[in-house]
């Protein structure tokens, strides 16, 4: 058995399709539109077969995104090395995002560093 994919809605779908493209080498499928609910979404594959929906809709709630809340935590990428995490945590950075913690080993092991990205929402960058 295996995570076919994970879904995520978003405010900005044009942007959190293009964060993904550009910072994380996700290749997005064409938008789906569901004319009678607004609905749209886009599906972003990455080079090992992980996919990622993205979704919006117009009657979505956005509630507050405390850092430590019951539900899902965040998204991890591994690039590969640790020098890959050093660079993109670093170009995230310099771009505006907030690094939350990183690049660092964790108490179990990882070597990661976490980011708050797309409205909000964490992704976690390790090897």
């Amino acid at each position: 058995m295996k995570i076919e994919h994970i879904a995520l809605y978003v405010n900005d779908l044009e942007n959190a399709r293009e964060f993904f493209a550009t910072w994380l080498g996700g290749v997005s499928g064409p938008c789906y539109h569901n004319k009678t609910t607004g609905f749209r979404s886009y599906f972003v594959s990455f080079e090992d077969g992980a996919r990622l929906e993205l979704m919006q809709r117009p009657d979505m709630i956005d509630s507050e995104k405390a850092p430590y809340r019951t539900g899902y935590a965040h998204v991890a990428f591994s690039l590969g090395s640790r020098e890959a995490v050093d660079s993109l945590t670093e170009k995230l950075r310099l771009a505006g995002y907030e690094v939350l913690s990183g690049p660092r080993i964790t108490g179990d092991g990882y070597y990661e560093s976490a980011v708050l990205a797309v409205e909000g929402n964490q992704i976690e960058l390790t090897v």
